[in-house]
């Protein structure tokens, strides 16, 4: 079945959510962001957020492990139901990537991925191309996280012959 007969255009999909802890911020600031707002609790302080604040890119790395805790999901469901789960690949790449608000320790953010549009690709092979709004919204309905993906779904062996 196909992404977009199974997630119509326009729904908001919950993806899941993840709090983020002093101790989760820093780790991962300290390995790929090592800003002194993103590492120094007391320096933070100093900063235009005014405390410790997650990475954006932490922000984002969670929305994809969120995004891949919801396919696994939702793949086992399908074939439990009997149902052919589609086939995704990689993306080939996001637009609009957008900080709107710092995640602070403590925030618990949820995920989202909106379904957009569908079209189809001809190229070596044929597949289609899935575009989303991405989300993450804080504990106080306030999105701090927004960003145009892309999915490529490749199209069933029986359909890539027609």
């Amino acid at each position: 079945m196909r992404m977009l007969d199974l997630y119509r255009a326009g729904t908001r999909l919950d993806l899941g959510s993840v709090t983020f802890t002093a101790d989760d911020i820093i780790r991962f600031a300290e390995k790929f962001d090592p800003q002194p707002f993103h590492v120094d609790a007391q320096a933070a302080k100093d900063y235009v957020f005014g405390a410790l604040c997650a990475s954006g890119w932490h922000t984002c790395a969670n929305w994809m492990k969120s995004f891949i805790g919801f396919i696994t999901r939702e793949t086992e469901r399908l074939k439990a139901e009997g149902i052919a789960p589609p086939k995704l690949g990689p993306s080939p790449g996001f637009a609009e990537l957008q900080w709107l608000k710092p995640v602070y320790a403590g925030d618990t953010i949820t995920f989202f991925m909106t379904p957009l549009e569908s079209r189809s690709v001809q190229g070596r092979h044929r597949y289609i191309l899935n575009s989303a709004l991405s989300e993450g919204v804080n504990q106080h309905g306030e999105t701090v996280l927004r960003f145009k993906s892309n999915l490529i779904e490749f199209l069933p062996d029986e359909e890539q012959a027609s």
